[in-house]
């Protein structure tokens, strides 16, 4: 059965909240890796935000200062880097991981030490993504079972059989509601037949929900040699893009 493109996912859903898509797309040539990830909101303040490249990744900042309100929960470094690996993350949990990675642990060890978001009661899933040089990923999300703040339930995928155009994807939210509702079952497979970042990102942004779409992050890595294309689009604010000039991969880091 073929999979349904994640654009198509998105139209039919107002307000998934914050996704994570990792896969692999395909040029013609060569198989590339892809990590796409973007942020909604609906409160002022979630609204006001953008993506900015960092030396390891991206994070988010406010796009207008004054108009901050609470940072927690949505100011963080969304994608990092630790040697070869990529980590993508819906909040703090990013360097959460990143630092069980530094001393020698798994990502599976680091999310053990966390739960869902303390934000009652909508105890919003804290959804993550690793992926390796290869190309090979993982997903996982926390989240509360049917609202009850005393249990987390923890849920990971792996994903190393990897198929040309074929990814995963999932997200924070099913919709709207009152609490809003988390998502649920396992991380949807989608086709990505976008043959550049670019491609997917402008496909990506035009199917997100226009009133509450805030940033999105794409990034395709050659997986021959580890170069990379990134591209931000943000709603408020300057985009970001990157032509493939040097790889990404760095060498393995150890511990300070």
């Amino acid at each position: 059965m073929n999979a349904p493109a994640l654009s198509e996912f998105l139209r039919a859903r107002p307000y998934p909240g914050r996704g994570i898509l990792l896969g692999q797309a395909h040029n013609g040539t060569w198989a590339q890796s892809v990590v796409a990830y973007f942020i909604m909101g609906r409160s002022e303040n979630s609204r006001n935000r953008v993506f900015e490249p960092t030396e390891d990744g991206i994070r988010t900042r406010a796009f207008d200062e004054s108009k901050m309100t609470d940072p927690s929960l949505i100011i963080y470094h969304p994608v990092r880097m630790v040697g070869t690996t990529t980590i993508v993350t819906n909040g703090d949990q990013t360097d959460t991981i990143r630092d069980a990675l530094l001393e020698g642990k798994s990502y599976l060890d680091a999310l053990r030490t966390r739960t869902y978001e303390p934000d009652a009661p909508n105890y919003t899933p804290r959804i993550s993504g690793v992926v390796q040089r290869d190309g090979s990923y993982c997903l996982s999300i926390l989240k509360s079972m049917d609202g009850d703040p005393g249990v987390c339930q923890r849920h990971f995928y792996e994903y190393s059989d990897l198929r040309y155009q074929t990814g995963h994807f999932i997200s924070t939210y099913e919709g709207f509601g009152d609490p809003v509702p988390s998502f649920s079952g396992e991380p949807v497979r989608v086709s990505i037949t976008a043959p550049t970042a670019q491609d997917l990102a402008r496909e990506l942004w035009e199917s997100l929900n226009p009133d509450n779409k805030v940033s999105l992050y794409v990034r395709y890595v050659d997986l021959r040699n580890g170069f990379a294309e990134t591209v931000i689009l943000n709603k408020l604010g300057q985009g970001y893009e990157s032509a493939p000039k040097a790889p990404i991969w760095k060498k393995e880091v150890s511990p300070q």
